[in-house]
């Protein structure tokens, strides 16, 4: 209904608009054409009487009110008209005398004869009382001593004319018939390529509804069309992103969850069964269980501080703060861990100004946290984890390296991707560093990463000295 209904609209506009200008064009095409041809019988008629008056008045010296009659043959042969009647009408509008020989005595009324015998050439168009057929009368004074004395009247048909104009206004009513209907077959043309294209779109959409996500619509269409086109895919693409990162995220909470909780179910059980005495098997369990229970605890922090960057909630509480205060924090906090793995820092800053950063303290340490504790977690044994801050370019730098198992180049540019892992069996939810981004990303900052076999992975996280952060995201 709604297709058909476009079609028809834009038809009927089209239409209509040509119909309307058609209309006015011929109208005043018509109306020209009349006028033409009226006027130049008019002149011509108007001109005859005008120089047959003024050669009568000129040159018959003894013309007067009482010999008048007399020379009405005269009269009615020198200025005859060849195509027209010639009437000689006294001022009181009687017929005197007629080229076509009838009508003598009759009395007419119309204007151009009251006219003529004021004085003024004027003219009329009407119908014969006799013959019902159209005609133009042009009247003009004769005049004695400067006072009208009689009315000379030519009249002639218009029957001619006005089958000529006809016939004109017919073959522009054809030739308005034959664009109108040229302009309908364009129009119709224009509708359907407006509406078949609406109608695959339309369909297409219809089967992304009922999850056929992978349909995708043809993008060559001109305009909007290939806009829409091209906005739907774009649509299904997100979708179907959306679609995967749910279910990511889904099967890596599972299997995230599920560890910590069975090592904290197999411990509480052990404890509960086992011999409550053994206090270093206790001990033992409820470390496990005090480190599971952080473990659940930083899952959780974890993807409240992602569900905040979806929902675009994520605030930031914008202080400056000293950033080499900060890192010395996080190698404090990572020391004991670092140990463990027979790994050493190596915490330098230069630049005179390379210490006080706008940000939100908080959130950066989370970050510089999650970057470290990586570096410490992939880094050999007996290795040093370079920690360096400078100013470039008018800003903070960071730079983290250290010399561990590499990121494989074909994994680096996704690592930062929610739910992306490079061993998906292995610990983590994948969010770590796509959190880390999009926190640094909110304080106008980037992160970037590189790595390789010979010379391990580094981090860098520029951070500028001005406040460009957006606060929310």
């Amino acid at each position: 209904m709604m297709r058909t209904g476009i079609k028809r609209l834009v038809v009927s506009h089209y239409v209509l608009v040509v119909l309307l200008t058609l209309i006015l064009v011929e109208s005043v095409f018509i109306y020209s054409v009349r006028t033409f041809y009226y006027n130049s019988i008019f002149n011509s008629l108007s001109n005859h009487a005008q120089v047959s008056a003024s050669f009568y008045n000129k040159f018959h010296n003894n013309l007067n009110v009482l010999t008048f009659e007399s020379q009405l043959p005269e009269v009615t042969e020198a200025f005859a008209h060849d195509n027209a009647e010639l009437q000689v009408i006294n001022n009181q509008g009687t017929v005197l005398a007629s080229t076509s020989g009838f009508a003598v005595r009759e009395q007419i009324a119309t204007k151009d004869v009251k006219l003529a015998a004021h004085g003024e050439t004027g003219s009329w168009i009407g119908s014969n009382a006799v013959t019902r057929e159209r005609v133009m009368a042009v009247s003009t004074p004769l005049e004695w001593n400067g006072q009208p004395i009689a009315v000379l009247r030519y009249v002639t048909s218009l029957e001619e004319v006005d089958r000529f104009i006809r016939s004109v206004a017919g073959i522009a009513v054809l030739i308005g018939f034959i664009i109108l209907s040229a302009v309908s077959l364009i129009s119709l043309a224009l509708a359907n390529s407006i509406v078949k294209p609406i109608n695959r779109i339309t369909a297409a959409s219809a089967l992304m509804a009922k999850g056929r996500l992978d349909t995708r619509v043809d993008e060559s269409y001109r305009y909007e069309l290939g806009e829409l086109a091209r906005t739907l895919n774009f649509m299904a693409q997100e979708i179907v992103k959306s679609d995967k990162l749910k279910n990511d995220f889904i099967s890596s909470i599972s299997h995230e969850l599920r560890t910590p909780l069975t090592s904290i179910k197999g411990w509480s059980e052990t404890i509960l069964i086992g011999d409550m005495q053994d206090a270093e098997e206790t001990k033992t369990g409820l470390k496990v269980i005090s480190k599971e229970t952080d473990r659940l605890v930083g899952l959780v922090e974890e993807l409240l501080d992602f569900s905040r960057l979806e929902q675009k909630q994520l605030a930031l509480d914008i202080q400056t703060f000293d950033i080499r205060e900060l890192l010395s924090e996080v190698v404090l906090q990572l020391a004991s861990k670092a140990r463990e793995k027979q790994v050493t820092f190596d915490f330098a800053c230069s630049g005179s100004n390379a210490g006080a950063v706008p940000g939100d303290e908080n959130r950066l340490k989370q970050v510089f946290l999650n970057i470290a504790d990586n570096a410490v977690k992939f880094a050999y044994p007996e290795t040093v984890i370079e920690i360096r801050v400078a100013e470039e370019d008018g800003d903070c730098v960071i730079f983290i390296h250290d010399e561990g198992v590499a990121i494989p180049e074909e994994h680096l540019a996704r690592v930062t991707e929610k739910f992306y892992q490079v061993n998906p069996q292995g610990e983590g939810t994948g969010l770590g560093l796509a959190i880390c981004k999009e926190i640094v990303e909110l304080h106008g900052g980037a992160l970037a990463l590189e790595s390789s076999e010979q010379r391990g992975t580094s981090v860098s996280v520029r951070l500028p000295f001005r406040n460009q952060a957006t606060g929310t995201l």
